[in-house]
């Protein structure tokens, strides 16, 4: 149990109030392409690799929507990475955030005349959203996809029960309440304000990308 106490600061670290700021971003634009693709995400490609097997299976147009969205959000990783490569290392969260919004501001414009085409900035926003929390070359914190999370959450109750950590699995928790609350939060602006609800996801974006970079600029 003692090796489970030592890891607790680094995951609590990386588990902080950001990145359940950004699965809460996560969870709300899937949330508003769900509802706005009918039944297809930009955040959980997962759920799109299945409907891409299943329109395979069927010979239904929701493999070539589901292909899209699934390159979109490899395109947009790579972009990412590739940034987060040339930036100074006290720069890159910073600029994977920017580069983030813009997409997702991007969407917005987009959305008003081509909702379905607006998925694809969405989409590669979410890629390269990822990279914000890369170290070493490894994502540490999956903000866009929860099975993991709920794993791991499972692990530290079990651990919990039995001597561990009393409280080990409390980032677990938080990091998936973070995109449900999104999620619900982006279905009530969908129905309400429609494509408008994208710029609330782009401003909000615009607001932590803007919160992150003064606060590294003063521990600079």
């Amino acid at each position: 149990m003692a090796a489970n106490t030592s890891a607790m600061p680094h995951r609590m670290h990386h588990v902080g109030i950001l990145a359940v700021l950004l699965a809460g971003l996560a969870g709300y634009v899937d949330a508003v392409g769900f509802i706005a693709s009918g039944g297809y995400f930009v955040s959980f490609m997962s759920g799109n690799s299945t409907r891409l097997g299943v329109g395979l299976g069927s010979g239904t147009e929701a493999a070539a929507i589901a292909a899209m969205l699934i390159a979109a959000f490899l395109a947009g990783t790579v972009a990412a990475t590739l940034l987060r490569r040339k930036v100074p290392v006290r720069a890159r969260e910073s600029a994977v955030l920017a580069y983030v919004t813009v997409l997702l501001a991007t969407a917005a414009m987009v959305s008003s005349g081509h909702a379905m085409f607006a998925l694809i900035p969405i989409a590669a926003a979410m890629g390269g959203m990822n990279l914000a929390f890369e170290v070493d070359g490894d994502v540490r914190v999956g903000l866009t996809y929860m099975t993991g999370t709920l794993v791991k959450l499972g692990m530290r109750i079990a651990d919990a029960m039995i001597g561990g950590p009393p409280l080990g699995w409390m980032p677990y928790l938080l990091l998936w309440a973070g995109l449900v609350t999104g999620g619900v939060t982006g279905a009530f602006a969908q129905l309400a304000f429609g494509v408008l609800s994208l710029w609330l996801a782009a401003a909000f974006a615009l607001a932590v990308t803007v919160a992150v970079t003064m606060s590294r600029w003063r521990k600079a």
